[in-house]
């Protein structure tokens, strides 16, 4: 099995992100052996891959990273998280599912198409990146703003990311939320414990503030994204004396949202639940990710034909989940979808790929690349 066997390769790499440790020059030497032309671009601390075979409209790109997150204790796994371990049905690993199993299977996949259509009608390119589970600076982005400024546009892209739930192909991402990050510091005065006249708690004052955000409906949502959901993530405050009221309260916060919301919107909406409130505060906001959505056309219907052939289901089409490289490439007017393998596994300790999924996952990109072209 070639995807088992290159999953087993790039698994082997350990790509902590941002560090590609290996994996494309891997990758770049098989893509050139069947006809690719090979761009290395690195940017700053970045490794990316642009392997582009044809010079013709359509341009249909394969999407996806080389990085991995942490293992976190090693002692948490039962094999080594970078040495690829079979066991039972499943291949064990850090990246097996997310999403150098992916990769290894678009790859195969391209493989195969060129070697059984040499001369079809259109160009097939890779943008890989070792930046995408970091700060996603300057790996995805940097590369499809060169790509803008040289008028190389891409019509279709499938993202490898992990996406089926339950069996391969059960689901496929069709777009993603945005993400909307706040940081709140509500300013009190500090003070003894003792004497809370001459003190203002901002825990206190910012309790109702709380609840309020977090039982605010902000939206239905609308026939292609669920509601907007609000949580918070960090809450910081005290000296970590017993005998001492804190003079400031620090909360984190994010929301993910669809369309139906702009970002100003949200903006202006918690701005006015803190003034009701009367706190003095202050409010830093950072937008990492604008929502988008690919409508149904030529690859969501080739996406879905791959599916049912190879699998006989019909995949659900979702924008949940969190965010991903999709959302630099979907702007510039292409047809983007996610589609891979399980994500139950993902980013856990024992991280695992059902074997027999490799070869069908190969299998629909390619059928997926006969459909297109």
């Amino acid at each position: 099995m070639e995807t088992l066997k290159l999953t087993k390769q790039l698994i082997s790499c350990a790509s902590l992100t941002p560090n590609d440790a290996g994996c494309q020059p891997i990758i770049a030497e098989r893509l050139k052996k069947c006809g690719f032309k090979i761009e290395s671009l690195r940017f700053e601390d970045v490794d990316n891959l642009w392997a582009r075979y044809g010079t013709k409209s359509p341009l249909m790109v394969f999407a996806g990273h080389t990085d991995v997150v942490p293992t976190g204790p090693l002692t948490a796994w039962d094999s080594d998280p970078f040495k690829p371990t079979e066991r039972k049905e499943f291949l064990y690993g850090r990246g097996a599912t997310d999403m150098k199993s992916g990769l290894a299977a678009m790859i195969v996949a391209a493989e195969n198409f060129i070697a059984e259509n040499p001369t079809f009608p259109g160009s097939i390119a890779f943008l890989i990146t070792s930046d995408e589970e970091g700060p996603s600076i300057n790996g995805t982005k940097k590369v499809v703003e060169l790509l803008e400024s040289r008028q190389e546009k891409i019509d279709y892209c499938i993202v490898g990311e992990a996406t089926s739930e339950e069996q391969l192909g059960d689901q496929v991402r069709v777009g993603r939320r945005g993400s909307l990050s706040g940081k709140l510091i509500v300013l009190g005065k500090q003070g003894h414990v003792a004497f809370p006249h001459r003190a203002d708690n901002p825990i206190h004052s910012s309790a109702q503030t709380i609840f309020e955000l977090t039982k605010e409906v902000w939206d239905e949502g609308n026939e292609f994204f669920p509601p907007t959901t609000f949580q918070i993530s960090n809450i910081h405050s005290g000296t970590g004396a017993l005998n001492v009221i804190p003079g400031t309260i620090e909360i984190d916060f994010n929301f993910r949202y669809g369309t139906t919301l702009t970002v100003e919107k949200i903006q202006q909406r918690v701005t006015k639940i803190l003034e009701k409130n009367k706190l003095n505060f202050d409010l830093q906001w950072n937008n990492s990710a604008q929502p988008f959505s690919t409508k149904k056309g030529k690859l969501i219907a080739a996406v879905q034909q791959s599916i049912k052939t190879i699998t006989g289901l019909e995949p659900n089409l979702s924008t949940g989940g969190g965010t991903s490289d999709g959302r630099f490439i979907a702007p510039t007017g292409a047809e983007v979808v996610e589609l891979g393998p399980c994500n139950s596994s993902a980013h856990h300790v024992n991280e695992h790929v059902r074997i027999s999924d490799l070869e069908k996952l190969t299998q629909i990109y390619q059928k997926i690349l006969s459909e297109i072209f």
